[in-house]
């Protein structure tokens, strides 16, 4: 469907606004995907809050213009979609990570965390990157064995003291 002028600038505009807000970005190839396919990817990403597109590529260069995820215009070469992370910087990564699994169609070609591109080969540490609330889990665990130990240490060193008195 060809586009005129004022629907490409409502296009840059809207999904500009996203790319604003969002934390992370992650670029792929949808070459050899059925459309099936993509609409079962476009419902994974919307019930993780994550904002997937499919948008020409040099729209996807002036959306990107002035945002964090500049660092990717590079990529925007051949049939691209993208998605955003809005919540959680991890969250497309690991959606797309487990949809190319599936379909090994689907290729990777890179994301974009704080500024920085992060290539394909690497997207595991964006995507194993836990969320806040596995954070604050491991925390309470760290600190609740600390506790445990300190505790342990405390009566041998009373045993200890009781030993030598």
């Amino acid at each position: 469907m060809a586009l005129n002028l004022q629907n490409k600038k409502t296009i840059v505009t809207e999904v500009k606004k996203v790319a604003k807000i969002a934390i992370s970005a992650v670029v792929a190839d949808y070459r050899g995907i059925t459309v099936n396919q993509l609409t079962e990817l476009r419902k994974k990403c919307s019930q993780v809050d994550v904002k997937m597109l499919v948008v020409r590529n040099t729209l996807m260069r002036r959306i990107v213009e002035n945002t964090p995820f500049e660092c990717l215009t590079k990529t925007f070469i051949g049939p691209t979609l993208i998605a955003f992370s809005t919540k959680h910087p991890g969250t497309a990564a690991r959606l797309f990570k487990s949809f190319a699994q599936e379909h090994t169609k689907l290729n990777i070609k890179a994301a974009a965390f704080e500024g920085a591109v992060i290539p394909a080969l690497q997207i595991d540490k964006l995507a194993t990157m836990p969320t806040y609330e596995e954070a604050i889990a491991k925390l309470m665990f760290t600190l609740q064995e600390a506790s445990i130990g300190k505790l342990a240490r405390i009566f041998v060193t009373l045993r200890d003291q009781k030993k030598l008195a």
